[in-house]
């Protein structure tokens, strides 16, 4: 794999700005699925990071019973309760504008709903990001498959990104019957019999796929606390629906994340920042990357 180096001006380029002429769907359609009774609050947190990274137009489809909680203190939030016929049509409705998916916050990677979930995702073909509980059930579907089975279900597909933490990469390892030892060898298998771009998550951050290699090195201990993962997956999710290629999504996406994560430690302390202060702190990160 070859190694891709970014240069600030590269990121700066990336960074997608409005045009005069884009409308709410043309700066892009991002659609979070996640966020069960137990856990509303990632749902919540993916959602509102997607809009301050741009995307145009934000719906979350969550259980029934989390719908009021995702949708507390953000009325632009469009919720909906998850219903696989209702997320299948309307992802095939958007198939052909500028769109994105992203599955998982929240949820329980052992659900049977988690699963389903998954698969509509899939089989709707937009760019797609897997995080948190449906990572589970992509290692529950991969270990149910053979290696050609797999390749056949997600070869053929739209754009993924798959974003675990370290105990996340190893569920999927085990979902295919492998055992690398070091992060870059976990991170190069899983995006081979994935076909994924990978962005393992660490104080390093290693992105893997499409035969190319980055290191994101600008992370901070501020961002490790429970719901931070959510609010990249939600950075990373707004990219893709702007136009992004997978790799650049989730390289640009893992940097304005860590630079988010810094600039809230100058203003609170290392100490003292949380998931929401990540979320206030996206628009400096892009004003620095700009």
């Amino acid at each position: 794999m070859e190694p891709s180096t970014y240069t600030e001006a590269n990121f700066a380029r990336l960074v997608p700005h409005p045009g005069a002429e884009d409308n709410k769907y043309s700066r892009g359609i991002v659609h979070i699925v996640g966020g069960s009774g137990a856990y509303p609050g990632a749902a919540a947190l993916a959602a509102r990071a997607a809009q301050r990274s741009g995307a145009g137009y934000t719906q979350v489809w969550s259980a029934p019973d989390a719908v009021h909680d995702v949708r507390a203190g953000r009325p632009s939030l469009v919720v909906r309760p998850w219903d696989s016929l209702d997320l299948a049509r309307a992802l095939r409705r958007d198939a052909s504008r500028n769109a994105a998916v992203l599955v998982g916050p929240g949820t329980d990677g052992s659900d049977v709903v988690t699963r389903d979930l998954l698969e509509i995702a899939l089989d709707s073909r937009l760019p797609t990001v897997v995080d948190a509980g449906a990572l589970g059930a992509l290692a529950a579907l991969a270990a149910e498959r053979s290696p050609q089975q797999l390749d056949a279900r997600l070869g053929n597909n739209a754009p993924l990104v798959l974003t675990p933490h370290a105990g996340e990469a190893r569920r999927l390892c085990e979902g295919i019957g492998e055992n690398p030892g070091s992060a870059s060898d976990i991170a190069e298998v899983l995006a081979r019999a994935y076909h994924a771009i990978v962005a393992l998550k660490g104080p390093d951050t290693l992105i893997v796929g499409d035969r190319r290699h980055y290191l994101m090195r600008e992370g901070t201990s501020a961002l490790a606390k429970a719901g931070t993962g959510d609010v990249l997956a939600g950075i990373v999710a707004a990219l893709l629906a702007q136009g992004l290629d997978a790799f650049d999504a989730a390289a640009l996406g893992t940097l304005l994340h860590a630079r988010a994560g810094s600039c809230a430690a100058e203003k609170l302390t290392d100490v003292s920042v949380i998931p929401e202060d990540v979320i206030a702190f996206i628009p400096e990160a892009i004003r620095k990357t700009r």
